[in-house]
């Protein structure tokens, strides 16, 4: 039987989740973490910061910090909800609309580069061995909860 951590860990450093900047746009590089903040801001319509913690399974306190940052950088703005002034609302900047696109399409090049070295079948293999995988995970008791 092979050995199921080790694949992950050896998945997570080619996909570069470790590595401390993960993208780059117009002179400014982002974490990994930036990354996939502004990926879900893009996505949801006017998340509010708890929305897109809980969705990244990260503590407000923490994932406050990283706003902040992002606000520094001018990706992303922050303001009061309207319909409960007690929430904040999260949308990306027009810097930070573009460098979501830009990590988008990096991504997406880079993983059509990885699939080529596969055939149809491999690939439709990856893909629905991914979403198991996910599926799974989500049924898991200790996923996606952050750690205290």
């Amino acid at each position: 039987m092979e050995n199921k951590r080790e694949l992950f860990q050896i998945l997570t450093r080619r996909f570069g989740i470790l590595n401390k900047n993960c993208c780059a746009g117009d002179d400014i590089e982002i974490s990994t973490v930036h990354s996939h903040i502004l990926y879900e801001i893009d996505k949801q319509h006017i998340p509010t910061m708890q929305q897109i913690a809980d969705t990244l399974a990260i503590d407000v306190t923490t994932f406050s910090r990283q706003i902040q940052t992002l606000i520094k950088m001018n990706l992303v703005s922050k303001s009061p909800s309207s319909d409960d002034k007690r929430f904040y609302v999260l949308t990306l900047t027009n810097e930070g609309h573009n460098m979501a696109q830009s990590v988008e399409s990096s991504m997406n090049s880079y993983l059509n580069e990885v699939f080529s070295h596969m055939n149809e079948f491999e690939q439709e293999t990856v893909l629905r061995s991914i979403k198991l995988l996910n599926n799974a995970m989500a049924k898991s008791s200790v996923c996606c909860t952050p750690l205290i």
